[in-house]
């Protein structure tokens, strides 16, 4: 039986460290790190999501600000809202939670934020550096998973990684990640989507199987060899009616048999997601060490 790569105990771990250095930070009279959120609208699952990043800040004693907007705001009024907090010099860090309603272009909000406080990593400028190995902020998901990568001590120097997804949020970020110098990274990846031919040939010789496409039990045990390390980033409400809630969470990754075969292997709840929100902390207090090294207040 595969080892289970705890998010949810890693995720703590690190929060556990956060909140260590923000205790020195008060302690030396030092500002805190500040996280803001702009959501718009109501979607439910959009407002669980900022709801439980508002929680994680309070936990590590960051400052927290909730920029509520409602479903009926113009892209020039959210644009505006943006140079606001790319402005406010105590604000250290800030996301736009997706999606937005349909009047309001993503790529032109996403590209309003100020690369320096992205802490989402979604920015082109912060894109570009990643890819060039340079000191940038890395999406929070693919951050995660490095860090898990690191903390079980997985091997990946020579191995071959195939990634399945290819969408600017983990596929395609992850594949440049696992292919830089370092570690984690040094492996050969092979990046495959929708329109790949014979998956199956292709994550049957994968060391390491990244997969992140939004099909519920997509990756079968027999598409992967002995002692694969899996990593599910996937996760999708499945009806099911003898649930009480009235649904299951599942990931991408068949977990019941493919865990008999792997390695290691991510649960699905409590692998990957538990590590986004502990990376989109690790990303602010990057930022305000970084702001604090630059002289800002």
């Amino acid at each position: 039986m595969a080892q289970i790569l705890d998010g949810k105990k890693v995720s703590n771990d690190i929060k556990n460290e956060i909140t260590a250095e923000v205790a020195k930070m008060k302690e030396n009279g030092e500002k805190v790190p500040h996280l803001a959120a702009i959501i718009v609208g109501n979607d439910g699952a959009s407002m669980t999501y900022v709801n439980s990043k508002v929680k994680a800040c309070e936990r590590v004693g960051f400052e927290s600000t909730l920029v509520r907007m409602s479903s009926t705001t113009s892209e020039v009024e959210l644009l505006d809202k943006i140079e606001e907090l790319n402005q406010d010099d105590t604000i250290d860090g800030f996301i736009v939670q997706l999606p937005l309603p349909k009047q309001i272009n993503t790529q032109k909000v996403l590209m309003a934020v100020d690369p320096d406080k992205d802490v989402d990593g979604f920015h082109p400028t912060n894109f570009g550096k990643m890819s060039l190995d340079m000191s940038s902020f890395i999406p929070a998901t693919p951050f995660g998973i490095l860090e898990l990568l690191e903390r079980y001590d997985i091997p990946t120097q020579g191995k071959h990684t195939v990634v399945i997804g290819r969408s600017h949020i983990v596929g395609r970020p992850m594949s440049i990640l696992m292919g830089r110098s370092g570690f984690p990274g040094n492996s050969t990846v092979t990046l495959t989507h929708k329109y790949t031919k014979n998956i199956t040939q292709i994550t049957s010789q994968a060391d390491i199987i990244i997969i992140a496409v939004g099909i519920p039990d997509f990756l079968k045990v027999e598409m992967i060899k002995d002692d694969a390390v899996i990593i599910d980033v996937g996760i999708t409400r499945v009806p099911d009616e003898s649930n009480e809630r009235g649904y299951v969470i599942k990931g991408d990754v068949d977990f019941e048999n493919v865990q008999k075969r792997a390695s290691h292997i991510t649960p699905v709840p409590g692998g990957v997601g538990p590590m986004t929100i502990a990376m989109l902390l690790k990303n602010t207090l990057l930022a305000r060490e970084r702001h604090r090294l630059e002289g800002r207040r």
